[in-house]
C-alpha cells in the first residue's frame, strides 16, 4: 500500500514539474525578444523619412580674432574689435524629418530649420520640394513644415502612445547622419521621462546610434509607429556614444497639433513659482512624504491667485493628476487647454483643500511680462541661536542700509552665524523672511511662535520663505 502511495506521490511531482516547465516556456515565448531582422520594418518606413537641407545667411566679421576659452577676460576685450564688414555668406546644414500627413506636413527639430532662409525637403526617391514653416516651438525643439506634393504621393507615419514604452523595448531610428540619407540604426529604450534643461522636457533615452544629421528624424517602435523625435546626443567627442535623446511622441503630437491649428503653441498657465519639496521641507510642514510642488509665490492677478492659491501652499493634485514632484506640474499644466477650469488640490496648514482654477495662456503671460510678478518704527532685534541668524523688524534705516525696495512686510536678516543651519542654507544678511511655514511674517513674534510650535510638535526643521535677488524661495532650517 505504501508502495502505491509513493508511486502516486512521484507521479504528482512529475506532473507538477511538467506543468512548471510548460508555464515557464509559455512566459518565455510571450516575452518580447530581439527581432531576427529590422529589414522589413526599415523598408516599409524609410519612404516616410525625409532629408532636410537648409540655407542660412551669415554676416561675416571684419577680421579673424584669436580664440579664447569661454569666460576668458580676453574674450570680451577682443570682441570690441569684431565688427560686421557688410559681407554675407551662405551656410548649409543637414537634418532629418518625417511625414505625418499625406497632404505634406512634416515634423523636424526647431534647431534644424531655425533662422534658415531656404528649406528644402528631399524625399526617399530624391524628389525635392521647398518647404515653408507652419510653426515652431523652441521650448520643445519641435517644428512643423509644409510642402506642396502636387502629384507626388506621400507616405505618412502615425504616432504611438509613448507612455506605453517600457525601458528595454526595441526601437529603430532612421535619419540623415552626416549627410548619409536613409541610415537605419537600432537599440533599446534606456530610460524615459528624461529632463535635460527645460521645464517641458520629456525625453526618451536610447542607445540606438544617433549622430549629427539625425536631428528631427523619427524613432520607431516595433509596430512601425513613431515614439519620439531624435533630438540630441550626449557626447564629448561629437559622435555617438550610445546615449541619445528623443522628444516623446505624446509631447511632440501635443505641440504639432497646436502648431498646425494656430501656427504657434498655446500652453496652459497656472501663474505660480514653485520649488521641490525636500525631506526637510516635508518634515517642517508635517508631511509624511516629500511630494507635490511648493508654491513660493503666486503671480499677482494670475489664475492661481484668483483661485485662492497662496504662498506656502503645496500643490498635491492638478486636474485629478497626482503631482509626485515639482517637475511634473509644468508639463501637465502646459498640456491642459487654455481657458479650461480644473480642480486643484492643495495642502494648507495641514489640511487638504480643493480649489477650482481657470487656466491662462503661458505665451500671452510671457508677452506681457507677468511671469514671476508677485504682490508686494524703530527696529526690534533678536538672535535666533537655534537657526543661526539675527533678525530685525523692517524700518526705513535697515531698508536703506541693505538697499531694499518695494518690501514692506517681513523681518530682515542682519547677520548669519558661521557653521549654522542658516549659513548651510545659503542665507545672507539683507535677505527678508516673509513667511514662516505657511504663515505671513509681520513681526519677530511670528517667528518666536513658529519655533515654539515646531519644538512642541517635535519637528526637526523650520520652513522659511525668504526674498532673494530673483524673487523668493523656501528654505528648511534645522532646529539645532
Amino acid at each position: 500500500m505504501s508502495h502505491i502511495s509513493n508511486c502516486f506521490k512521484n507521479y504528482g511531482l512529475i506532473v507538477s514539474f511538467n506543468i512548471f516547465i510548460l508555464l515557464f516556456s509559455i512566459n518565455l515565448a510571450s516575452a518580447k525578444s530581439a527581432p531576427e531582422s529590422f529589414a522589413d520594418l526599415a523598408e516599409k518606413l524609410s519612404p516616410s523619412v525625409v532629408n532636410i537641407s537648409t540655407t542660412t545667411v551669415i554676416e561675416q566679421k571684419s577680421r579673424e580674432m584669436p580664440s579664447f576659452p569661454p569666460g576668458s577676460p580676453f574674450e570680451d576685450f577682443f570682441k570690441q574689435f569684431e565688427k560686421p564688414n557688410g559681407k554675407k555668406r551662405r551656410a548649409q546644414s543637414l537634418g532629418s524629418g518625417f511625414i505625418i500627413d499625406e497632404t505634406g506636413y512634416i515634423i523636424t527639430n526647431n534647431h534644424v530649420i531655425d533662422n534658415a532662409e531656404k528649406i528644402m525637403v528631399i524625399l526617399y526617391d530624391d524628389t525635392s520640394f521647398e518647404a515653408k514653416v507652419v510653426g515652431k516651438d523652441p521650448k520643445t525643439d519641435v517644428a512643423l513644415l509644409k510642402i506642396e506634393p502636387k502629384k507626388t504621393k506621400l507616405k505618412a507615419v502615425k504616432f504611438a502612445d509613448s507612455n506605453d514604452l517600457r525601458v528595454g523595448d526595441w526601437v529603430m531610428a532612421i535619419g540623415n547622419p552626416f549627410g548619409f540619407g536613409g541610415t537605419v540604426t537600432a537599440g533599446i529604450v534606456s530610460a524615459r521621462g528624461r529632463n535635460l534643461s527645460g521645464s517641458y522636457d520629456d525625453y526618451i533615452q536610447t542607445d540606438a546610434s544617433i549622430n549629427r544629421g539625425n536631428s528631427g528624424g523619427p524613432l520607431f517602435d516595433m509596430n512601425g509607429k513613431v515614439v519620439g523625435i531624435n533630438t540630441a546626443i550626449f557626447s564629448q567627442s561629437g559622435g555617438s556614444v550610445g546615449i541619445g535623446f528623443a522628444v516623446s511622441s505624446n509631447l511632440a503630437k501635443q505641440v504639432t497639433d497646436q502648431l498646425k491649428e494656430f501656427g504657434r503653441t498655446k500652453r496652459g498657465w497656472l501663474g505660480v513659482l514653485i520649488q521641490e519639496i525636500s525631506k526637510e521641507i516635508a518634515d517642517s510642514l508635517g508631511m509624511k512624504t516629500a511630494k507635490g510642488a511648493l508654491v513660493s509665490s503666486a503671480t499677482e492677478g494670475g489664475p492661481a491667485e484668483k483661485a485662492g492659491v497662496k504662498t506656502g501652499d503645496v500643490i498635491l493634485k492638478f486636474n485629478n493628476i497626482e503631482i509626485k514632484n515639482m517637475k511634473e506640474l509644468p508639463k501637465v499644466v502646459a498640456g491642459t487647454p487654455v481657458g479650461e477650469s480644473v480642480p486643484l488640490v492643495i495642502l494648507r496648514n495641514g489640511n487638504e483643500l480643493t480649489l477650482n482654477v481657470k487656466l491662462g495662456e503661458l505665451e500671452l503671460a510671457e508677452k506681457e511680462n507677468l511671469i514671476g510678478k508677485t504682490s508686494s518704527k524703530d527696529a526690534k532685534s533678536k538672535q535666533y541661536d537655534k537657526l543661526g541668524f539675527v533678525a530685525e523688524e523692517l524700518n526705513s534705516k535697515n531698508k536703506s542700509k541693505f538697499k531694499l525696495k518695494n518690501i514692506d512686510k517681513g523681518v530682515i536678516i542682519t547677520s548669519v552665524k558661521d557653521n549654522s543651519s542658516a549659513q548651510d542654507a545659503g542665507l545672507t544678511p539683507g535677505m527678508v523672511i516673509i513667511r514662516v511655514g505657511q504663515i505671513e511674517v509681520n513681526s519677530l513674534k511670528v517667528i518666536d511662535e513658529a519655533i515654539k510650535n515646531a519644538l512642541k510638535q517635535k519637528r526637526k526643521a523650520l520652513l522659511l520663505l525668504v526674498k532673494v535677488e530673483n524673487g523668493s524661495r523656501f528654505v528648511a532650517l534645522e532646529l539645532k
